[in-house]
């Protein structure tokens, strides 16, 4: 039987929560989002039996969606009580970032009041240690670096919260709308200033991307490689989507795959820019929540899944040319998704 990876108080502290210092080499993440502290979570059980090293938070990892901090904590600990997160807790590595519900305020952005509380509440029930580089610059966003052998795999979990520009609200801009059969919420800001992650968070990404890596797993409470749907994401800032794209080129950074949340169900993505590798994004959103339909997206290539799930990447480091599993697991123990690539798929030549 495989063991689990444990990392001791200290490490963990010390080692896994900062990326000065690179914890032992991992192979297999879970993650996922969406999960209501109301709601039974058996999902995290089944994280539980296919023993993953670590499991990622993509955010709405609680409904708060109030301006009460004392509600805020009281649905924290909720989901602290849930006997699934315990279980859960106690096997293996928690690490997270956030989305809106959790933020504080269903789509909300840079402008949210509370957003200072809330982001200790966060990290409180995260067990964020005191001297934490998070607790000490605006926002969440944080790295970890894992590395053994010679092999080195990055995790960044990304805000795409605290430095948001507004929604730019969705008046009927469109003249062909039939691919579209649902209201449209929101229209892709034109203007080049409008930002997704502001200039501190854009000015620290640079420097995580220029680190050496074989694998460089990004994470984002909003899904970046789908194709515009009038919903929340990243096609709603295209400017710093592309913003990315020519980050990536500039620093050469291999292997980036992006994880994201949000929209309560899963699928696979894949985006092509030209002079740059193909951009994967694997959406795991359904840990109690789900949704009546997948939006259009025409970079789909996997997917979609409707009901509750969790996402599973697994590299096979002992190949010569290691591989990089995706998978997406039902709320029956049921594998529903699974796309394979090799890590030279996704670098520069």
């Amino acid at each position: 039987m495989k063991k689990f990876l444990v990392f001791p108080s200290f490490f963990l502290c010390v080692a896994l929560l900062s990326a000065q210092i690179p914890a032992p080499l991992i192979s297999k993440i879970a993650f996922g989002s969406c999960g209501h502290q109301e709601a039974p979570q058996p999902v995290l059980d089944l994280v539980v039996k296919h023993q993953p090293d670590v499991f990622v938070y993509l955010g709405d990892n609680i409904y708060g969606d109030s301006k009460d901090l004392e509600e805020l904590r009281r649905k924290y600990n909720q989901l602290k009580a849930k006997p699934e997160y315990q279980h859960m807790k106690n096997a293996m590595p928690i690490l997270a970032t956030w989305d809106d519900h959790d933020y504080g305020w269903n789509d909300s952005g840079r402008h949210f009041p509370l957003k200072k509380e809330t982001k200790e509440l966060f990290l409180d029930f995260f067990e964020e240690p005191a001297n934490s580089p998070r607790r000490q610059h605006e926002g969440i966003y944080t790295s970890y670096m894992f590395e053994s052998n010679g092999k080195r795999l990055q995790l960044i979990l990304l805000d795409n919260r605290s430095f948001r520009d507004d929604l730019r609200i969705y008046r009927g801009e469109l003249s062909h709308e039939d691919k579209f059969f649902y209201p449209l919420d929101y229209y892709p800001h034109e203007i080049k200033d409008s930002t997704m992650l502001g200039e501190a968070q854009w000015k620290w990404l640079e420097g995580e991307l220029s680190k050496p890596a074989d694998l460089r797993i990004i994470g984002s409470g909003s899904q970046f490689s789908i194709s515009f749907n009038g919903y929340e994401a990243w096609a709603n800032f295209p400017h710093e989507r592309q913003r990315m794209f020519d980050l990536i080129k500039k620093t050469r950074a291999n292997g980036v795959v992006f994880i994201t949340g949000d929209v309560h169900y899963a699928e696979i993505s894949k985006l092509d820019e030209k002079g740059l590798y193909p951009i994967y994004d694997v959406t795991a959103s359904g840990i109690t929540s789900t949704w009546l339909f997948a939006t259009p997206n025409d970079n789909r290539i996997e997917g979609p899944i409707m009901e509750n799930h969790f996402g599973l990447l697994t590299v096979d480091w002992a190949k010569p040319d290691p591989t990089l599993k995706m998978e997406i697991w039902d709320v029956r123990d049921n594998q529903r998704i699974e796309h394979t690539i090799r890590l030279s798929e996704i670098g520069f030549k």
